[in-house]
């Protein structure tokens, strides 16, 4: 299952299979409904995105879970004509409507134990700011599989260089935090009783400011990432001067407000 708790203006969305937070069909679907809350809901403005326990944030998907069997036709069909109706236990299903979902509000990846295989591509695809226990081990490991495609569905080549999307991709070797740091795939690496602690504190920092300026901010920068330099700072500009020119009805919280 997927646990999603909020208190005040803080979202925590946790992975909770234990022993090693493996996924499933049905939790796709569930992590799918728990988004499209998060992003909707007006008074959440930022989340935090963790795994139960101290073994895995998450150690990817159960691969003992059987999909349906399909011939190739009726592969080629689904993947031309996606829709919301898929079929939970379909792959790529709901990981499908998960990846290509617009967020524009911040979630903060807190991972201890073992990240891999879809819970390492959840964590590069759904969090924006990335703190890690130094026992967290992160990998790729499904090309051992024959299954590939994990970079370019998650746009690996705009956050790391080539030599490090490769490394990572090819090998299907576990590398340990202090490495995913070095690479760019982490902010910071923490000891474990710190993680959760450190995560609370970015999500509350974020909480505290003016929310159309994090709309903005996301918006204007992620959308940037396909434009030219002049094509991105004209978009700057014009959100820049449209969320100036709007009296935000939500002021910032003040410190105290924020803590509690």
């Amino acid at each position: 299952m997927i646990r999603y708790e909020k208190s005040r203006h803080i979202a925590r969305i946790t992975f909770d299979s234990p022993p090693l937070n493996v996924l499933n069909p049905d939790m796709h679907k569930q992590l799918f409904e728990i988004l499209t809350e998060f992003t909707a809901d007006r008074d959440i403005r930022c989340g935090i995105l963790t795994g139960a326990g101290d073994r895995a944030f998450s150690a990817g998907d159960d691969i003992k879970t059987k999909r349906p069997e399909r011939t190739p036709l009726e592969k080629v069909e689904r993947h031309l004509n996606p829709s919301r109706s898929y079929d939970t236990h379909e792959y790529p299903g709901w990981e499908h409507e998960i990846l290509t979902m617009p967020r524009y509000k911040p979630i903060i990846g807190a991972v201890n134990g073992y990240c891999f295989g879809q819970g390492f591509i959840y964590l590069n695809a759904l969090t924006d700011i990335r703190y890690a226990s130094a026992n967290a081990v992160l990998g790729m490991p499904e090309i051992a599989y024959g299954m590939g495609g994990a970079a370019a569905a998650i746009g690996m080549g705009k956050a790391l260089n080539h030599v490090a999307v490769m490394e990572l991709v090819l090998l299907g070797e576990k590398i340990n935090a202090d490495k995913a740091m070095r690479l760019g795939l982490l902010n910071d690496v923490v000891e474990p009783d710190k993680l959760m602690e450190t995560a609370q504190a970015a999500a509350e920092k974020i909480a505290s400011h003016p929310p159309l300026g994090i709309r903005v901010e996301m918006e204007s920068y992620q959308r940037s990432l396909d434009m030219s330099r002049a094509d991105g700072m004209a978009l700057a500009g014009h959100m820049y001067h449209l969320a100036r020119s709007v009296q935000s009805t939500t002021p910032p919280l003040a410190k105290k407000d924020a803590a509690e």
